[in-house]
């Protein structure tokens, strides 16, 4: 279990609240509108009403105690910027900040985030390989280059073992885990045989992913 302090409750903010919830995590919630701190509250440890841009106001909430702090602002990265730059000073082990493009991404980092995300960037990114591609179902950005994609498996790879694919070698594509419908992931080696039916986590560059795939 972590302790976490979440800047921004809207609709990104609150995605993540209740994620946090799910898995049985500490929340500590932060919004200066009181109306987006009442929709949070059941699925939260703590609430406040406040000005995270204010370091008087961060300074009560005891920032070095959280595991991580999630600076979720969306609509204003002015004080993004501030509230990152903060924590950071504040003594806070682990900043993540929401960016929207690339040049606050540049100047998040260097004001102190540890991590940046695109949450449309990658919403964005998601929905055209899903209704686009025969075969990816899901898929998360490790950074600019890897990421990691939850693949149907391919008609032709039907019957066929991980090492009879050679894809690793091939493509520089690792596969990583397998899952059927109803079962869990189990993990993949090389007598592991496919069959149509079956998901597969395939970790690689997206142009390996194509080469292999065929998409």
């Amino acid at each position: 279990m972590k302790s976490v302090l979440l800047i921004g409750l809207g609709r990104f903010g609150r995605h993540i609240a209740e994620k946090l919830n799910e898995m049985g995590h500490e929340v500590m919630a932060v919004d200066k509108d009181e109306e987006r701190v009442n929709k949070v509250l059941p699925m939260v440890t703590d609430a406040q009403i406040g000005d995270a841009a204010s370091k008087t106001f961060l300074e009560t909430l005891g920032v070095p105690a959280f595991d991580v702090c999630f600076v979720a602002i969306g609509d204003d990265f002015q004080s993004s910027l501030v509230v990152t730059a903060y924590l950071k000073e504040l003594g806070a082990k682990k900043v993540v900040s929401r960016a929207s493009m690339e040049v606050q991404r540049q100047f998040l980092l260097r004001n102190g985030a540890d991590e940046v995300v695109y949450p449309e960037k990658q919403l964005a990114e998601l929905t055209a390989l899903r209704h686009t591609t025969d075969h990816v179902l899901d898929y998360i950005a490790l950074d600019s280059e890897y990421g990691i994609y939850d693949m149907s498996v391919p008609a032709e790879w039907d019957g066929m073992t991980v090492r009879d694919l050679d894809i690793r070698r091939k493509y520089d594509v690792n596969l990583l885990a397998l899952r059927e419908a109803g079962k869990p992931s189990t993990a993949v080696n090389g007598d592991t045989c496919l069959q149509q039916g079956q998901t597969i986590l395939a970790l690689g560059r997206w142009e390996d992913i194509e080469k292999c795939f065929r998409l």
